[in-house]
C-alpha cells in the first residue's frame, strides 16, 4: 500500500471516528437528562426517545461517507488504485466535511436536544417544537455529508 492510499484511508477512518465520537457525546448528554425526567415520569419515554436519538445520526453520516470513499477506492474487491500523495490528500480532504461537521453538529445537537428534554419535562405538549430545534442543527451534518459525497465522486482516479 502506498502513502497516497494510506492517507485516503486515514481520511475515511476519521470520517467514521469523528462522527461516532460526536454522536456518542451528543446522545450521552441528552440521555442523562432524559433519564432524570423518566425517573419522575416514565410515560414520557416515547416523547423523549426521538430527542435522545437525534444526535446519533451523525455517526451514520460519517460511516456512510467513509463507506462511499472506501468503495470508490476499490477496497471491497475492486482493483485498488495506486494513489499519489496528492490524490490521497484529495480523498482525505473529501472526507473532512462529514468528519468535522459530524463531530461538532452532534455535540451541539445534543445540547439543543438536552434543552428540548428539559422543555418536555415541564410541557410535554411542546415536544415537537423541541424536536424541530434539534433537527435544525442536523441540517449542517447533512450538508457536510452531501459535500463529502460530491467531492468523493468528483475526484478522478
Amino acid at each position: 500500500m502506498g502513502l497516497g492510499l494510506g492517507i485516503a484511508i486515514f481520511g475515511a477512518a476519521l470520517a467514521s471516528i469523528l462522527g461516532g465520537v460526536g454522536s456518542a457525546i451528543g446522545v450521552s448528554m441528552t440521555a442523562q437528562v432524559a433519564n432524570g425526567v423518566l425517573s419522575e415520569d416514565p410515560e414520557k419515554f416515547g416523547t423523549l426517545f426521538l430527542l435522545v436519538a437525534l444526535p446519533g445520526t451523525q455517526g451514520f453520516y460519517g460511516f456512510l461517507g467513509a463507506f462511499l470513499l472506501i468503495m470508490k477506492l476499490g477496497l471491497f474487491g475492486g482493483e485498488i488504485p495506486s494513489l499519489t500523495v496528492y490524490q490521497g490528500l484529495q480523498y482525505f480532504g473529501a472526507a473532512m466535511p462529514v468528519a468535522i461537521a459530524g463531530l461538532f453538529s452532534a455535540i451541539w445537537q445534543g445540547r439543543a436536544c438536552t434543552a428540548g428534554v428539559e422543555l418536555v419535562a415541564k410541557r410535554a405538549t411542546e415536544a415537537m417544537k423541541a424536536v424541530i430545534y434539534g433537527v435544525l442543527v442536523e441540517t449542517y451534518a447533512v450538508l457536510g455529508l452531501v459535500i463529502t459525497i460530491f467531492l468523493v465522486f468528483g475526484i478522478k482516479l
